[in-house]
């Protein structure tokens, strides 16, 4: 048994360890937010947190997260309150949306490490998560959207 806290709450799961991230949480505990793209940590569609770290969640081992938190799209916020998931709405980001988890994730860490980035930090930042549709320019003024919705702010 590996025991982990995905979205706050404690779980343990009867896998193989070397099972990848992803699959934990879609096949096995029913979080399909988080969505398959490339399998090889090219796409980032399947990026989570783990910690405040975005990770690709189909080339992280279950048995490598530890005692570190995962966070996936459902637990962000679960009311879509979070700035991030505020401004993609609010904005009208996405477009086929098999991306968006993905690129939200990355979005709130980005925000997390830099709560006012530059276009230039967005670009760096976000360059992994691809967008099949082209959303490019939506979601970096989702981001400076979310930048203005943030507390503290």
């Amino acid at each position: 048994m590996i025991r982990l806290n995905v979205n706050g709450r404690d779980v343990s799961v009867d896998v193989d360890p070397a099972m990848p991230l992803l699959w934990v949480l879609r096949d096995t505990l029913g979080l399909t937010g988080t969505k398959y793209g490339c399998g090889a940590a090219l796409c980032g569609a399947c990026t989570v947190h783990l910690a405040a770290d975005p990770v690709r969640a189909c080339v992280t081992p279950v048995s490598a997260v530890g005692e570190r938190p995962v966070t996936t799209i459902e637990g962000l916020s679960h009311d879509r309150s979070h700035p991030v998931q505020k401004a993609w709405i609010e904005l009208d980001v996405p477009q086929c949306g098999y991306c968006q988890s993905g690129q939200i994730m990355a979005a709130a860490a980005l925000l997390k490490r830099n709560p006012q980035p530059s276009d230039a930090d967005i670009d760096a930042f976000m360059s992994g998560n691809l967008c099949r549709c082209g959303t490019y320019q939506r979601i970096r003024a989702a981001i400076h959207r979310a930048a203005l919705l943030a507390p503290g702010r």
